[in-house]
């Protein structure tokens, strides 16, 4: 006997598809429900947060350039001749007046003999012709002569004058030449190059020494045209030295009057005190002019976010939980890369570097220990006052 199949009742057919629209709808709701912040904690790494520090920020045009001594002297020969002697080399100290090298004065020293001589002859033949015109003009008085014949006597005696000058200028001019055979320092200072030897010959304008004062040097660099407002004579200048990570300190004491046309950049110069020697000409350098100076509360400019044209702002830990502030801004130091934050945040506050800035508003953020004792340490002072932000309930 065959049983017939049996059909499903409309009403459970129903009822079914009604339980399976409401599973569906309650998946659905659960889907679109907001999600609690307050239960996320995510980790970070020492390298994504920062602590806010008070301190000096000096704001300024960047500037590049050299060292070059304040005072330098490059000797050349003034006369023509065979170098000697030469007594001192490279790198030596010197007086003022220390004979560096000695000129064959041979010739030199004829022409001076010669010179003298001429000078001793037109010396009495002036005198002669002085003694004949003061004779002429006596007998001239006494009618004795006539007036023509004192008008000669006067010719004579001016060229007699006139030759005993000349005379007179020659023998200076042998006499410094012969002066000129001794090369001698003109100030207290180092030689810094030394272009002779003994046995060279010379002639004049042919280069010997280059002496420098090392107490004093200066910095050649140049500004951009468009930061010239922010220099001026006077200003401070901060610069380290390539190679080394000690900043100096300088005053800016001169200015170009002209804009390099090819550059767009303004040369300066500032002078750099140097007593203690530890710097040498030469050298490069990179600084800033510190336009303005002042003590204020600084950031990475990493931890701002300035995006959008909208306030600044940062995203701060306060309570190990994570907050949006907005800031105002003051200075910026472009060297350093910090930014001065003029309201918003107090020092010792922690912040949100780079990606880390993304992380949601109310999140709890820890942060991550880091590979080195070293920076482990320095991960907890940063820290540290994040953990005071919060104050403890009294018992």
């Amino acid at each position: 006997m065959t049983t017939p199949p049996r059909r499903t009742a409309p009403f459970a057919r129903f009822a079914l598809t009604a339980a399976s629209l409401a599973m569906l709808t309650a998946c659905g709701k659960k889907s679109d429900a907001p999600v609690d912040n307050q239960a996320i904690t995510q980790a970070v790494g020492p390298d994504n947060i920062a602590v806010a520090t008070s301190d000096t920020l000096s704001s300024g045009p960047a500037i590049s350039g050299t060292l070059a001594a304040d005072r330098e002297a490059r000797l050349r020969a003034e006369v023509a001749g065979p170098v000697l002697q030469t007594f001192v080399d490279a790198g030596q100290q010197v007086s003022a007046g220390t004979v560096l090298a000695r000129i064959d004065d041979s010739a030199v020293r004829d022409a001076s003999i010669s010179a003298r001589s001429a000078v001793t002859q037109a010396s009495v033949a002036a005198q002669q012709a002085e003694k004949e015109l003061q004779r002429s003009r006596a007998l001239a008085a006494a009618g004795a002569i006539a007036e023509r014949d004192v008008e000669g006597a006067e010719r004579a005696n001016l060229g007699a004058q006139a030759a005993l000058a000349d005379a007179k200028a020659r023998l200076s001019v042998a006499e410094k030449n012969l002066r000129n055979t001794q090369v001698r320092a003109p100030f207290a200072g180092i030689v810094a190059e030394k272009s002779v030897s003994p046995g060279d010959i010379v002639a004049p304008g042919a280069a010997l020494f280059t002496v420098i004062d090392p107490r004093s040097l200066r910095v050649e660099a140049s500004v951009p045209a468009v930061a010239l407002g922010d220099v001026r004579i006077g200003a401070p200048v901060t610069f380290t030295v390539n190679g080394s990570d000690r900043e100096l300190q300088g005053r800016i004491t001169r200015i170009a009057p002209m804009v390099n046309p090819q550059t767009k950049q303004v040369a300066i110069q500032a002078s750099v005190p140097n007593n203690a020697g530890v710097l040498v000409a030469g050298l490069f350098v990179e600084g800033r002019v510190a336009a303005q100076k002042r003590l204020g509360v600084l950031v990475p400019e990493q931890a701002v976010d300035q995006t959008g044209g909208v306030v600044p702002s940062v995203m701060r830990l306060k309570g190990g939980k994570v907050e949006k502030v907005d800031v105002q801004l003051g200075l910026r130091d472009e060297d350093a890369e910090r930014v001065e934050i003029a309201a918003g945040l107090a020092a010792g506050d922690t912040v949100l570097l780079g990606a880390a800035r993304g992380i949601s508003v109310g999140v709890t953020v820890t942060v991550s220990a880091p590979a080195d004792a070293s920076a482990k340490n320095a991960t907890a002072k940063a820290v540290a006052p994040t953990a005071d932000s919060t104050p403890k309930a009294k018992n």
